[in-house]
């Protein structure tokens, strides 16, 4: 199975769908290698990063259903480097 590495930009303005974007990640834990979390309090929002190890596809699934949540913001930057494991 070929696997990319990425990370995934997450912004999070509707403090409702924490719980939910939770559950998303959790649902993918076996592929996160890491994640940061930082409360912007000032502005109201929660700046998130994600670092995967996972098929290009299952990364696009979980970018796409993180984007699909109301008030959260997605965005996904790829590596170059490819495992096949």
């Amino acid at each position: 199975m070929e696997t990319r590495l990425a990370v995934m930009s997450i912004i999070v303005e509707n403090g409702e769908m924490v719980e939910r974007l939770n559950a998303l990640l959790h649902e993918y834990a076996e592929f996160i290698v890491g994640r940061m979390g930082i409360p912007y309090r000032k502005r109201g929002v929660s700046i998130i990063a994600v670092a995967l190890d996972a098929p290009q596809n299952t990364i696009a699934a979980l970018s796409g259903k993180i984007g699909s949540l109301v008030g959260v913001s997605v965005k996904t930057a790829y590596s170059g480097v490819i495992s096949k494991e």
